[in-house]
């Protein structure tokens, strides 16, 4: 149980029950039978777990590469292969799953309990957050071989199509969404991820679509026009890797809530419940019978509801819930978590508030070291 601690809606402290991986009830009582593991809190923000739309999980070693702004995707991918060979190496002798790794604990540090990765299955079996793969998997126009075969393969009913499309400012990208359109002949279910340069009337052809603003603004000093095209798609959220990003998905929140192009709300449930929806999870609000993905983060001083939300980041999260169980926690909850097997935690720094994460951070760090001497981290092992 959770005690006494404030949705985002509301100013009323509420008391969460668990069981197994289910939220099995809010309670705005004092409880009247002692839960197996309790824990108390004062009056801290509870939220679901959020979910990250778009992310490459092994790519998020790389610093961000590139040095002027691109008319597209295509033009960047040439520009950095030809500019940065020894930084792309550098990062590529790291083995995959070590990167993969990386890539989930970055989310995880950040409050995401639910990955889109786009790419290949992972290599990491049990991976301490929910890593969604049940999507048909084609890069873009651009860089998928045969990708109108396989967007049309008859077999290929089941899940979405998720793909890179219009990411960026010129014709070219504008018309590869039409493309896309046209050669999707048997009306799959897509979901375009950037869509810079997507229009009203090309959004109705898609399920949804995910927004990464941070990205967008990297490599192309713009961004998806959310506000017009949110009445004809559904508007997720993404980070991409930290090739053209922060690792750190609340930079990316606030950057996106300081342009305005969505509400509070509808960029709230862009990271929740409309996500959810979309990805078919049984996560992304709080309320009984939905699996219990829960982030608790300690109260901002002056900030209430909306604003004390997107004033969090990852020194703030005092508590990490997947699937039920305790990933992270925040050193105030150790003598709390006394009857809790906390061996399998290991203690981080960041900036300078001590973490206890899942797994082995510490290990995993001096790993990827061996491969790659300049790989930079937001924490701090030691």
């Amino acid at each position: 149980m959770l005690n006494n601690v404030r949705l985002i809606d509301s100013e009323v402290p509420v008391n969460i029950t668990i069981q197994g991986d289910i939220i099995t009830g809010l309670i705005n009582r004092s409880p009247t039978k002692k839960e197996k593991l309790e824990l108390n809190f004062e009056g801290a923000l509870v939220f679901p777990g959020l979910i990250n739309s778009h992310d490459h999980l092994d790519f998020n070693l790389f610093p961000q590469l590139g040095d002027k702004k691109y008319n597209n995707y295509t033009e960047w991918g040439k520009y950095i292969h030809q500019h940065y060979k020894r930084e792309i190496a550098e990062v590529l002798k790291v083995p995959v799953g070590l990167r993969e790794e990386w890539g989930i604990l970055k989310n995880l540090l950040c409050g995401v309990t639910t990955v889109v990765n786009h790419g290949e299955k992972i290599k990491i079996r049990n991976p301490l957050i929910n890593v969604h793969e049940k999507y048909y998997c084609l890069h873009s126009a651009g860089f998928e071989n045969n990708w109108r075969l396989k967007l049309n393969h008859p077999s290929k009913w089941q899940f979405p199509f998720v793909i890179h499309t219009g990411e960026g400012t010129d014709d070219y990208a504008g018309r590869e969404i039409d493309r896309l359109i046209r050669w999707n002949l048997l009306r799959r279910k897509l979901i375009g991820v950037h869509g810079v340069a997507m229009q009203q009337k090309q959004a109705k052809n898609f399920k949804a679509l995910v927004w990464c603003p941070q990205s967008n603004d990297f490599l192309l000093g713009k961004t998806a026009t959310v506000n017009e095209l949110k009445d004809y798609t559904t508007i997720l959220f993404g980070t991409d890797s930290t090739l053209t990003g922060s690792w750190n998905i609340w930079e990316h929140i606030r950057q996106a809530r300081r342009s305005g192009l969505l509400s509070d709300t509808e960029l709230y449930k862009s990271l929740t419940i409309s996500a959810a929806g979309i990805w078919n999870t049984n996560n992304g609000e709080i309320a009984e019978g939905k699996k219990a993905d829960l982030v608790v983060v300690k109260p901002q001083k002056g900030k209430h509801n909306a604003d004390g939300f997107f004033s969090a980041g990852p020194a703030d999260i005092l508590l990490v819930i997947s699937n039920g169980q305790i990933k992270l926690f925040d050193k105030i909850l150790y003598y709390q978590l006394a009857k809790m097997d906390t061996s399998v935690f290991r203690p981080v720094n960041i900036d300078g508030v001590c973490k206890y994460v899942a797994g082995n951070l510490p290990k995993l760090v001096k790993d990827i070291k061996q491969y790659y001497s300049g790989a930079s981290f937001p924490v701090t092992t030691d």
